[in-house]
């Protein structure tokens, strides 16, 4: 079976192993504002907004990628927590998930390539909290919590 691959930003998917994939425009992906997210699997990204921090899920347990108590509210991001049930999201690569979230991308081939912006925090201008990009200056993923970005490599 076959699935489609998504360009969000550009015409053509640089390749065969790309299942989701961002332009080169200065801009990011802005990550879900949640209290808790107990049915998290590895993998899903989150705005903590009870410890206002960026986290993402190992597969074991939350890991900040912000400093806790920093990250800004953001008004343009506000996921209650999923009825999986009734309320499933979008789901790319494939027809149905067990997983729950806003965005699953499910495939064990293809993966997602983040927009990529060099400098972006000065480039990126006014991010909101959960913005992520991949820095092409550092060559690390760049994390914004609202107020400073974090460069993990």
């Amino acid at each position: 079976m076959s699935y489609a691959q998504v360009a969000i930003g550009k015409e053509t998917i640089t390749n065969t192993s790309t299942l989701l994939e961002f332009g080169s425009d200065a801009k990011g992906i802005i990550l879900p504002s949640v209290d808790s997210a107990p049915d998290a699997v590895g993998g899903t990204f989150i705005v903590n907004t009870s410890n206002k921090a960026v986290e993402y899920n190992n597969g074991n347990d939350w890991i900040s990628l912000t400093e806790a108590g920093n990250a800004a509210d953001n008004p343009y991001v506000d996921v209650q927590t999923p009825d999986r049930a009734s309320n499933q999201g979008l789901i790319i690569g494939a027809n149905s998930s067990s997983k729950p979230g806003v965005l699953v991308l499910e495939s064990s081939t293809r993966a997602m390539i983040l927009p990529k912006v060099t400098n972006p925090q000065n480039l990126i201008k006014s991010p909101v909290s959960g913005t992520l990009v991949y820095d092409t200056a550092s060559d690390s993923l760049a994390v914004c919590d609202g107020k400073n970005w974090f460069f993990w490599q």
